[in-house]
This record gives structure tokens, C-alpha cells and sequence, in this order.
């Protein structure tokens, strides 16, 4: 994977490369954990505020994705519902779920890595942040350290597949 040292921090490709690369830390403590590995940090004025990554077998919670857990934390960091000036950082298209609860909180943009084929909320099965009716729509840009993104997600469900198989 690419290294987390960005020369030029002043260029918005290598300040999403760096924040997605935090994104990818977080995710791979999922990974470390026995959990689908996706992580996500939030981001307000270039400063992380919030980072998490999936805690669903741990807590034995179906809402305690990485993006869930991220947007508790960062309103709670700056004392408010809404993240109007926060940008979302995650390695997976976000859910349904997770795509609304952006919208809730007014996230400004979002940036994520692999695309989600099968329940993709962000452009993919549906776009639930862009939907015409909603009273907020959140920016995005797609496609980040897809590569890697989509390397550790496969890399955990080919483990799992083994150890299912007896392989392992």
C-alpha cells in the first residue's frame, strides 16, 4: 500500500490520499478485529475529529458501522447535530443507513474509496444523498485509494471463505 508520508499536503488529491489513508487505519483495526474491515474519519477545517471503524460482531449492534459511530463522535466533538463544514472519509460506499444518517447531519462531502456494488447507497444500488426530495444533499467524490480500499475488503472475505471451507 501507498505510504501514509504525503509530500504536499496543500494539494487537495494528496489531503484526500492522506485522510483516506487514515481511513484505510481504521479499517484495518476492523480487519484485526474479525470485523468487515471499513473505517472512516471526519474531517472539519483539515483537522480529523472523529475516527471509527466497524464494531458490528463486537457490540452485536447492525448499526455500528464505521460512518455511524464516526458522525456520534464528531457532533459530540463540535457540540452539534449538524456537519455542515465536516468532510466523511470511508474506504466503502456507504449503506443505506449510513447515507441517511450523512444526510441527517448535514455532512458537506463525502469522499470513499471502493465502490459497493451490492448495497452501495452513494451512486451505486441507490443515491440516497442525492435523492431529489431530500432537504440535503451531500457532495461526493469517489474512487480514493480504491485499489487499496477494495484489496483489504476482498482480502477479508477470501479469509473468511477459507476458514468457512475448512481450508484454514
Amino acid at each position: 500500500m501507498n505510504s501514509p508520508f504525503i509530500s504536499d499536503l496543500n494539494s487537495p488529491i494528496s489531503l484526500n490520499n492522506f485522510f483516506m489513508q487514515e481511513a484505510l487505519r481504521e479499517a484495518k483495526k476492523a480487519y484485526d478485529k474479525d470485523e468487515v474491515p471499513v473505517g472512516a474519519v471526519i474531517v472539519h477545517e483539515n483537522k480529523i475529529i472523529a475516527r471509527a471503524h466497524n464494531q458490528v460482531e463486537m457490540l452485536r449492534d447492525p448499526t455500528a458501522h464505521a460512518e455511524m459511530i464516526a458522525i456520534t463522535q464528531a457532533t459530540s466533538a463540535l457540540s452539534s447535530k449538524w456537519l455542515n463544514d465536516c468532510i466523511m472519509y470511508v474506504t466503502l460506499e456507504p449503506c443505506c443507513m449510513c447515507a441517511g444518517a450523512m444526510v441527517l447531519a448535514r455532512v458537506k462531502k463525502l469522499v470513499y474509496g471502493a465502490n459497493d456494488p451490492k448495497t452501495g447507497a452513494c451512486g451505486s444500488v441507490l443515491d440516497i444523498i442525492n435523492h431529489e426530495v431530500l432537504n440535503h444533499h451531500v457532495d461526493m467524490e469517489k474512487g480514493v485509494l480504491a485499489e487499496e480500499c477494495a484489496y483489504l475488503l476482498s482480502s477479508f472475505f477470501q479469509e473468511k471463505r477459507k476458514k468457512n471451507n475448512g481450508l484454514n
